[in-house]
């Protein structure tokens, strides 16, 4: 795997901020409840931004995956991981510059992934 460095190019943080955007649209067009994006250019390796989001029920978050999934493909970023579909309890999509966790509300309060990430780079979205 490629290494990723602090700050990206210009080309690249183009392409990330249109993927940001996408993704944030499209969780917005399905309603979404709750969304949270994180910013982690430059503090972690593994992307430079986490998305959080709810669905109200295990079908509600199955159709924001699916519908976030042709979505990405039909951007041309078709080649994301995913993984918790079958129950949909927690599904969480990685494009490998954004990270997408999507929760059935009890799921999200239970974990909390928000608060291992400092609120300092997070910031709730319209929904």
């Amino acid at each position: 795997m490629p290494s990723r460095e602090a700050e990206p190019s210009l080309e690249d943080q183009g392409r990330i901020d249109a993927l940001e955007s996408l993704i944030l649209a499209k969780l917005d067009d399905d309603k979404a409840q709750d969304v949270i994006f994180i910013d982690l250019k430059g503090k972690s390796a593994m992307a430079d931004g986490l998305v959080v989001a709810s669905g109200r029920s295990h079908r509600h978050v199955g159709a924001i995956a699916d519908h976030l999934l042709r979505a990405l493909k039909e951007a041309g970023y078709g080649r994301c991981r995913v993984e918790g579909l079958p129950s949909c309890d927690w599904v969480l999509i990685d494009t490998g510059d954004v990270i997408v966790h999507l929760f059935r509300p009890e799921v999200r309060a239970f974990y909390n992934i928000e608060k291992i990430w400092s609120v300092d780079s997070a910031h709730r979205t319209a929904s």
